[in-house]
């Protein structure tokens, strides 16, 4: 099974056109598809594709898998490039009977060329996951498997928990221009790397919070260990969190 035609719907969001872009560049067909999406628009679109390929947010995910399934054949592959993956894997498998794969690139629309990794979610049909492994290699990315719950699990922590403590952080401070002549350079830097966070993708990340069904268990983790730390025992989590450069080691990778 080879991926040479492909529909990309929301292909002029953010990652739609990152995705559009990359499947030219690679030599393939690609069409784009976008709202008002429409039966008709619909069923022209997927005549012939491949693989369809959902560009959406995860909330739009039962509606446009509706859509799509309808005027699919069961030959067509299902796929999608949300960043939480329980709901939208349910909703692609209910609406499709065919060959369904879930994937989630784990960067923007302007990704680092040394870091371009994808989450990738088997649903059902495995020569169907290998083709899609294979169309994001054809992309220049690199896929490494997991499952919906692993998935979630992680982003609920290392996205969705990220966006929370710094909302929190940052609403602490709000109202206090009398700590503005206090302010370091590092914090700052922390301030830099929230704006496009909160100023503009703060809507994204609140619903990707809501959807994410781990998001309340690692906010409850992370209260315990601020509770820990209004204990005054600091030491305790600066030795664990130093765990993320043991032995060199600095994040990332698969």
């Amino acid at each position: 099974m080879n991926i040479k035609n492909i529909l990309i719907i929301g292909a002029q969001g953010q990652m739609g056109r990152l995705f559009v872009r990359r499947s030219e560049e690679a030599g393939l067909t690609v069409r784009g598809l976008d709202r008002p999406l429409t039966p008709e628009a619909m069923a022209q679109g997927v005549r012939g594709a491949d693989m369809v390929l959902l560009a959406v947010p995860a909330a739009a995910m039962a509606d446009v898998s509706g859509m799509c399934a309808a005027v699919m054949e069961p030959h067509q592959i299902l796929a999608d490039i949300c960043s939480v993956k329980t709901g939208p894997m349910a909703d692609m498998l209910t609406a499709h009977t065919g060959p369904v794969v879930g994937t989630h690139p784990l960067f923007g629309p302007a990704p680092d060329p040394e870091d371009v990794r994808v989450a990738m979610v088997p649903g059902r049909d495995d020569a169907a996951f290998a083709a899609v492994s294979a169309y994001m290699e054809q992309l220049g990315f690199t896929s490494f498997t997991t499952d919906s719950d692993e998935h979630d699990l992680a982003m609920a922590s290392i996205q969705g928990l990220n966006f929370v403590t710094t909302v929190s952080y940052l609403a602490t401070l709000a109202n206090r221009p009398e700590f503005e002549r206090f302010i370091t350079p590092s914090f700052n830097r922390r301030l830099d790397a929230a704006r496009k966070m909160l100023t503009e993708d703060s809507e994204l990340f609140s619903s990707l919070v809501e959807i994410n069904p781990y998001t309340q268990e690692a906010i409850r983790n992370f209260r315990s260990l601020l509770n820990i730390a209004a204990g005054g025992d600091i030491e305790l989590l600066s030795a664990r969190a130093n765990w993320w450069w043991r032995n060199g080691h600095s994040g990332g990778g698969v």
